[in-house]
């Protein structure tokens, strides 16, 4: 008798698929619904694989990949020249930025009494953000919305803390419309804030925009939806006022700038009436030699099922897909990861 069940646990044991290969990334909270969706249906088809992966920022995704604490990064915001030269100094290769899918950042708010649309100019986003425009129904903000009551509330701005490539989209934006912004605050994954509460990742920001009247902030549109909270329309470079949609987060990857052989692109402040202003591709940090033969292998296959079956999923979960054209070169570099 117990010579069989020994030998029920043993095939029961012997049953259970095994973790051959477990792969660890980190990085931003932009893309991470649509990471863990994608990690997740990766290992369904591959029971031997484990993708983990920390919503740390972007700034903590580039600073991992660089100190090879990690297989793979995740950022919002492009690696910069210094950042790659470090990089390839320390892990003695290089970090390719390969674009996984687009999306939108939205001013997010909790106005009381208001619960529509609220339309947002670039001068009244830097004015908010600068903290110059300190009240709800100052008139920067009133004009371009006729027919709305705000309340004469105080605004809470509420930015992240921490090395955020949502922040980068933000102050990049902000930069492009803002000759103040541009001098005083600039673009980066972290800025020195004019005014604001500072949380931590997409998920913090969220949370105080939800429990603080008054409260505007910046958020992945997903977050947004996810939570239910109200987010405003914005002026683009044609002068169309427009809210966040897939087709408009398309329409800015389609009349941006050519896609640069390297993927670090900026497609903020596109032209185009039907683009929104705010989007942005994001980017995973992938060195093009690992450590771990096994493991480049793992992160190529991976690649190449995001560009192909990955791209059909992101609608669901409010995600634009990359141009095909951009799969294509895609395509090409994924071959060089090794």
């Amino acid at each position: 008798m117990i010579r069989r069940i020994v030998l029920l646990l043993v095939c029961a044991f012997l049953a259970l698929p095994a973790i051959s290969q477990t792969l660890n990334g980190a990085g931003a909270t932009f893309p991470n619904p649509i990471y863990s969706k994608w990690f997740s249906e990766y290992q369904k088809l591959h029971s031997g694989i484990q993708i983990n992966y920390q919503s740390i920022g972007s700034g903590g995704g580039i600073r991992q990949v660089t100190e090879g604490t990690v297989d793979f990064g995740a950022s919002d915001m492009p690696m910069t020249d210094g950042q790659l030269e470090e990089a390839r100094t320390k892990r003695k290769t290089t970090i390719l930025n390969i674009p996984s899918v687009l999306g939108a950042v939205v001013p997010a708010y909790n106005i009381p009494g208001v619960s529509g649309e609220v339309k947002f100019t670039p001068d009244a986003l830097a004015g908010i953000f600068l903290g110059r425009i300190t009240k709800w129904n100052d008139k920067a903000i009133t004009s371009v919305n006729p027919g709305v009551n705000f309340p004469d509330q105080a605004i809470v701005v509420v930015h992240r803390s921490d090395g955020s490539g949502t922040t980068f989209i933000w102050t990049d934006y902000l930069s492009k419309v803002s000759a103040d912004w541009k001098s005083a605050v600039g673009s980066n994954t972290s800025v020195k804030w004019p005014v604001g509460l500072g949380q931590k990742g997409n998920e913090g920001v969220a949370g105080s925009i939800r429990q603080l009247q008054g409260a505007i902030g910046y958020i992945e549109l997903i977050y947004a939806l996810q939570n239910n909270i109200p987010y405003g329309s914005v002026r683009n470079a044609a002068g169309v006022f427009l809210k966040a949609s897939l087709e408009g987060v398309t329409a800015a990857a389609a009349s941006a700038p050519q896609m640069p052989a390297d993927f670090r692109v900026s497609i903020t402040n596109a032209p185009g009436k039907n683009a929104y202003p705010i989007s942005s591709f994001t980017w995973l940090l992938i060195p093009q030699q690992s450590q771990d033969a096994a493991k480049g292998k793992i992160l190529a296959d991976f690649l190449n099922w995001m560009a192909t079956d990955g791209q059909k999923m992101t609608g669901a979960l409010s995600y634009a897909p990359l141009p095909e054209g951009v799969v294509q070169k895609e395509k090409e570099a994924i071959k060089t990861v090794k």
